[in-house]
């Protein structure tokens, strides 16, 4: 497979932000890059390392997380093919948090000074950059609220939506049934639960027929009832910048 081939998904997420011009596509697909395949659950990121390179995730999931000091987890975003997985580093060298492969992955690794060479050089490559980092802080910002004021059905309710929408838009499911690949210890690491609580909740939202499971295969039988229970609204996502 050809280098233009693999980081496609990574071009159209760009384009979907801001139009790119034929040199600013072309500088994109001459960027230096290696691929490399990860195993699941591998660390790709780790906090405290010095970065030199900004990873692309081409197949697959990822998620940052952080770790406190008495090892406890918490799960802060999920990533799917076509994200820049650590696009802070174009500037910041030093990563704050850790990324992780939550499925077997496919990574493109892209030097940090050429990625930032080409966006100093064709200012709409820079704009989709900008808005990539602006949605990553509105995202951010919506799990906060998540966590910080909606209870655990709602949490879980709210973190699935997200997930189904956000792997529509990825081609990887739709918002009627997705699979995801995490375990109920990872839902509680980024709804801030127990896996007995997440057991609870994931069995009240099934008995209340907002969703139905079938190992990691989830679907929803009515997406109004899911977003209701939810408290959901996707504008945070910014999915059609």
């Amino acid at each position: 497979m050809s280098e233009r081939s693999e980081l496609s998904q990574v071009v159209a997420k760009l384009e979907s932000l801001n139009s790119l011009d034929a040199s600013a596509l072309d500088a994109i697909y001459a960027l230096p890059c290696r691929i490399k395949q990860v195993p699941c659950g591998s660390s790709i990121v780790s906090d405290g390392q010095l970065v030199s390179e900004c990873c692309f995730l081409l197949q697959g999931y990822a998620c940052r997380n952080k770790t406190g000091s008495d090892g406890g987890r918490q799960i802060v975003s999920f990533h799917f093919p076509g994200d820049i997985l650590d696009i802070q580093h174009l500037f910041i060298e030093r990563a704050d948090h850790n990324v992780q492969a939550i499925s077997d992955v496919q990574l493109a690794f892209v030097p940090t000074s050429a990625l930032r060479a080409a966006a100093q050089n064709h200012p709409d490559l820079a704009i989709s950059l900008w808005r990539d980092s602006l949605i990553d802080a509105s995202v951010f910002r919506e799990w906060v609220l998540n966590v910080g004021r909606r209870d655990a059905k709602k949490r879980i309710a709210h973190m699935l939506c997200e997930f189904a929408v956000r792997a529509e838009k990825a081609g990887l499911g739709s918002r009627a049934c997705f699979t995801l690949p995490m375990t109920q210890e990872q839902i509680g690491d980024a709804t801030g639960l127990t896996p007995v609580h997440v057991n609870r909740m994931l069995r009240s939202l099934t008995e209340g027929g907002a969703i139905s499971r079938q190992g990691r295969e989830y679907r929803v039988a009515d997406w109004g009832m899911m977003c209701r229970t939810a408290d959901f609204c996707e504008e945070y996502l910014h999915l059609a910048a």
